[in-house]
């Protein structure tokens, strides 16, 4: 069983929460990507539905399966999200931004009522922090702001060294707000919440990985012999 016949399990159950009429959030990643080719099929077999994506990449990805799209400006509310986690405990918190879009997964998941995850259940973890947390950064400052969030790293009970998240080309990774991005390889957070508390404190901190009390639950796949098995994490 591959990782994508998972991810396609776990975005095949998310697609069953989809209704007429939903206003959906739609996540960028992996399992996002599997999860958008499933809502293109239901959309061209009928389902009416407006999604508001998280990213550019994601943008392009609906618009080629016919997903119509609207921005928080016009549709403020949104009724769902589904999107990807690169960790997630049993508290239903989470880190995110792998792949860079953190600042409008977080805007997205805050504008809607439900916010449910889907991943490959190797995703979940006993504590956060295996997974390079993000931390979305101005580029006015950086030195200083790097030099705060080691502080901030510290103050809150986490060791680990920041690293300056690079594009394929060797350049600084720039993510669609035009910010940079810090890696925070922590190995463990005990304390997610106050860690984020820290991390808010520091003047320059655009946004971070760290998505706490947003998930309302999580869909999750593993494999069992040659047959994807999903579970669900909290309340769908």
């Amino acid at each position: 069983m591959s990782g994508p016949d998972l991810r396609r399990a776990a975005a095949a159950r998310a697609l069953d929460l989809v209704t007429d009429g939903m206003r959906l959030g739609i996540g960028t990643g992996s399992t996002a990507n599997a999860f958008i080719k499933l809502l293109g099929e239901r959309v061209r077999a009928g389902l009416d539905v407006v999604g508001v994506p998280t990213s550019e990449a994601t943008r392009s990805a609906a618009e080629a399966e016919g997903i119509k799209l609207t921005t928080l400006e016009s549709c403020p509310q949104l009724d769902l999200t589904i999107d990807g986690a690169d960790e997630l405990d049993d508290q239903l918190r989470l880190i995110k931004g792998g792949g860079g879009a953190l600042l409008r997964e977080k805007i997205v998941a805050h504008a809607s009522t439900r916010m449910v995850v889907i991943a490959d259940a190797a995703k979940r973890v006993p504590m956060l922090g295996a997974f390079p947390l993000p931390v979305e950064v101005n580029l006015f400052g950086l030195g200083a702001t790097r030099h705060a969030i080691e502080k901030a790293v510290a103050a809150s009970g986490c060791t680990g060294d920041l690293s300056l998240r690079k594009a394929s080309g060797g350049q600084p990774f720039v993510t669609d707000g035009g910010h940079a991005i810090l890696d925070a390889h922590l190995k463990s957070i005990p304390d997610p919440e106050q860690l984020s508390a820290q991390l808010w404190a520091v003047p320059g901190v655009v946004e971070h990985g760290l998505f706490i009390g947003l998930a309302s639950a999580a869909i999750l796949a593993e494999a069992k012999g040659d047959a994807a098995v999903v579970t669900v994490l909290g309340s769908l």
